[in-house]
């Protein structure tokens, strides 16, 4: 029996964890009993020594010390305070306007604002609720089907978790041990993508079932001219402007900063034409110029805060001036700003945002130090070899461990929050992953899509959760179930999409700096049999030369 324990610790480890988890102890606790547990039996058997455990006060330390863990708190108070900022509801109320007049049209908006706030809160808690809040009982008073109205809402909340700065990269790019800035930059475009096929899903409802998602009447327009014009074509004419002055900029620039990287140069041409649509639409309020239409005014307003929010937090980051921690520190500055313009920062609100903020990142470090205690004993037994193994063996060699690690995640996230997630597996699958010679840049961005899903799979999703709490009594449980089912179909084929087409997450090809040197030992071969020398000055003559060089240096000889 002993025998056999010592040759099967890993795998009795890692079922004892999931008899844990499932047991409904908390996670923390559970990973760090499970670690501590193992590792006295595995010191009682001799397996271990017990000088192992003593490593654990650094481990610990060095997690309280990391700079990469310490934007979560900043961008989660950064997004609560833009929850209770007015922001939301200004965008879903403005962008709701734009698009009322067309089948779907208050459904874009949400994704739109979904979108937004995603790039700017990166919480899916407080995108669920601000939208469900909001926009769901406009929806239900003009018509819009029950089950693409809270679909709609619980998925846009869910793009918080993949369109930077999303807290599950900060966490992927930590147990990875990459930048999280790569990590931003890489998922950028899934995000876009994702959030396109959301649109496009609502499109087809509008196209094969109209009645689902109706215009909005005429009455409720309210942003429409004295003579009755919607004011677009001024919002048209405005953006065409705007879009002219960032090309003139990016010639411009681009011609006297030949060296800057195109990604650069886009994000400061899109400021420069942001920045003077905004100055335009103050010109034209405050010198009563009559150019713009109250839609188009309003447009900007009301959109620029958020857009310049998101230059300060991830522009900053992308073209290099601040990391992803000072970024965040200057998206929690910058909200508290927003807060102040908007008359609603107070003591009160404060105090609910630091409240919130403290309980998230004490929840995140116990799970972390938790997870740390079981991944010292669990490689201590050699847990990680048993892990490569399993994987490595997979028939299929790359593909059969992506879609066995893709639909391990998707299954477990059933049961398992993000956090849960990344702070148990994919420490275990990134080492193997690296192994196979997969990018984990790309490799994180495509769990991070997967463990999306976490928040949307009835019937345990948060994101479900969150919705319920606020969805009126009218709703059934199940109508907001089965109208998050397509949207969890769409993060599969997102997933799929990632695989079969890797470019889609746009990782940098990185140089190495890796000097290969081969070491040469040129030894002439002897003529003659060697006899042991007689005489010191004999043994001094018949000891060969050897050549220790590089390949670079025997050249130049």
């Amino acid at each position: 029996m002993e025998q056999f324990l010592i040759a099967n610790m890993a795998p009795i480890m890692f079922g004892a964890l999931v008899v844990f988890l499932l047991s409904g102890f908390p996670v923390a606790f559970s990973l760090a009993a499970n670690g501590l547990f193992f590792g006295l039996v595995g010191i009682e058997l001799g397996l271990l020594r017990p000088e192992l455990l003593q490593a654990l006060p650094n481990r610990i330390f060095g997690i309280m010390a990391s700079d990469t863990l310490l934007a979560i708190p900043f961008f989660t108070f950064m997004g609560l305070i833009l929850e209770r900022s007015g922001m939301a509801e200004d965008l879903l109320d403005t962008i709701g306007q734009l698009f009322g007049p067309i089948r779907g049209g208050v459904a874009y908006a949400v994704i739109f604002v979904g979108a937004l706030l995603a790039a700017t809160t990166g919480v899916v808690a407080a995108s669920v609720i601000s939208m469900g809040l909001i926009s769901l009982p406009v929806m239900l008073r003009y018509g819009y089907n029950k089950r693409i109205a809270t679909g709609v809402i619980a998925a846009s909340g869910t793009l918080a978790q993949i369109i930077p700065p999303s807290l599950v990269l900060i966490v992927m790019a930590d147990q990875l041990g990459r930048s999280v800035g790569d990590m931003y930059k890489a998922a950028f475009v899934p995000g876009l993508l994702l959030t396109a096929m959301y649109a496009g899903y609502v499109l087809a409802v509008s196209i094969f079932k109209p009645h689902h998602v109706p215009a909005l009447p005429l009455e409720a327009r309210n942003l429409r001219e004295p003579n009755g014009d919607s004011g677009v074509r001024s919002l048209m004419v405005l953006l065409a402007a705007a879009i002219g002055v960032a090309f003139a900029f990016s010639a411009a620039w681009g011609a006297s900063h030949p060296d800057l990287a195109p990604d650069e140069l886009g994000i400061y041409s899109a400021a420069a034409g942001i920045g003077a649509a905004f100055v335009l639409a103050l010109a034209n309020r405050y010198l009563k110029l009559g150019l713009l239409s109250r839609m188009a005014e309003k447009v900007v307003f009301v959109l620029v805060p958020p857009l310049a929010l998101i230059f300060l937090v991830l522009g900053t980051i992308f073209v290099g001036i601040a990391t992803p921690t000072e970024g965040g520190g200057m998206g929690a500055m910058g909200a508290l700003l927003l807060a102040m313009m908007n008359g609603r920062l107070s003591w009160s609100l404060l105090k609910q945002a630091m409240n919130s903020t403290t309980r998230l990142a004490c929840f995140v470090m116990f799970i972390l130090v938790g997870s740390t205690v079981f991944a010292l004993v669990f490689r201590a037994v050699n847990g990680d070899l048993w892990v490569e193994h399993l994987l490595t063996g997979l028939p299929g060699g790359v593909l059969g461990f992506l879609i066995v690690v893709n639909i391990m995640f998707f299954l477990l996230a059933f049961f398992l929050d993000f956090f849960e997630l990344a702070f148990i597996l994919v420490p275990l699958v990134g080492p193997v992953a690296e192994k196979l010679g997969i990018d984990l840049i790309w490799f994180g961005v495509l769990l991070g899509v997967n463990m999306q899903t976490s928040f949307m799979h009835p019937p345990f999703g948060f994101a479900l959760f969150y919705l319920r709490s606020v969805a009126p009594k009218e709703v059934k449980t199940s109508d907001i179930y089965w109208g998050a089912i397509p949207f969890v179909v769409i993060q599969v084929i997102m997933v799929t999409l990632i695989i079969a087409f890797p470019q889609l997450v746009s990782v940098e090809q990185k140089i190495d700096m890796t000097e290969e040197l081969e070491l040469r030992i040129d030894a002439p071969a002897p003529e003659q049999e060697l006899s042991l020398p007689d005489t010191p000055a004999q043994e001094e003559d018949q000891t060969p030369q050897l050549d220790f060089s590089t390949d670079s240096e025997a050249e130049k000889k």
